[in-house]
């Protein structure tokens, strides 16, 4: 048995996820595992027989850790993670579940699946966004679904520059941009309009938000390329960036922000019979075959 440690993650106060918490406490019990239980969880819960720890611990000490909650509280386990040598499962206790896999109601028999290694493992990489000001790095962050450009206040337009690499793309005023990974791309790009890109594929998507300009296009870049972008000097209102919607940073006028590809990765974790056209087909209400 490989997961001799495994952590446990969730909403606190949430009476859904403290269901699945319990069965998932007795279930690796039985299997004999070590049980590390996020800190934030352990108040919230009767349950006295497990190691309480931070997010970073689980992820030190940790061979696997199971996120029970919604896409939402997974990304923000993932931004954590994705720094350490941990492989991440979900157990979906939201609304779409796009990153969070195991029904509630099997996990039982989805735990023997990883517990026998019977599993499918994939990578997904992270963005890292840096901002300059004054060419002096001021903050870096991380997002697994992407980095946002937008104004502060509501249906307000900006002026920006941008680079991909050392080439110039454009110069726009707009309500922002969006940068999304391939598994940002089925989140609030695709609702921007964007493309909906596979996970494996090594490349990032820019769409613009309600450009000025009826030309403007989404447009996806090599993944390891350097997106850079100049916030124009006449901006007169206060320029945020956001990480997966969680992280906001305000920029002046004249500042840069640069985003990579982030050398950490999110080893995911899927049950043997995962697909990922089939999470499209189910979460989008796409058609079923014909015959």
């Amino acid at each position: 048995m490989r997961y001799k440690t495994v952590g446990l993650i969730g909403k606190p106060s949430h009476s859904a996820t403290h269901a699945s918490l319990n069965v998932l406490i007795d279930e690796l019990t039985l299997r004999g595992c070590t049980i590390l239980i996020e800190e934030r969880l352990h108040s919230s819960l009767d349950r006295h027989d497990m190691t309480v720890c931070s997010m970073q611990e689980i992820g030190v000490q940790a061979e696997l850790a199971v996120v029970v909650g919604g896409d939402g509280y997974m990304l923000g386990a993932a931004r954590v993670l994705a720094g350490f040598n941990v492989d991440v499962v979900g157990v979906n206790r939201g609304n779409l579940g796009f990153l969070t896999d195991i029904n509630p109601e099997d996990i039982t028999r989805q735990l023997d699946h990883i517990f026998k290694e019977n599993i499918q493992r994939e990578e997904r990489f992270l963005l890292e966004a840096q901002v300059h000001s004054n060419n002096k790095l001021q903050s870096t962050h991380v997002a697994v679904n992407e980095v946002v450009l937008h104004h502060s206040k509501v249906a307000h337009m900006m002026e920006f520059e941008l680079y991909v690499g050392n080439s110039f793309v454009f110069s726009q005023r707009s309500d922002g941009l969006i940068i999304a990974t391939p598994t940002g791309s089925t989140a609030y790009s695709l609702s921007g309009g964007g493309p909906i890109l596979v996970p494996h594929l090594d490349a990032v998507t820019l769409v613009p938000m309600f450009p000025h300009a009826l030309s403007s296009r989404p447009i996806v870049v090599d993944a390891n390329s350097n997106i850079r972008i100049k916030i124009s000097d006449r901006n007169a209102d206060n320029v945020q960036i956001s990480c997966d919607s969680h992280v906001v940073i305000s920029l002046a006028p004249g500042d840069e922000v640069l985003i990579k590809k982030s050398p950490n990765k999110l080893s995911l974790v899927h049950p043997p019979e995962y697909s990922y056209f089939n999470v499209l087909r189910t979460k989008l209400n796409w058609g079923s075959k014909l015959f």
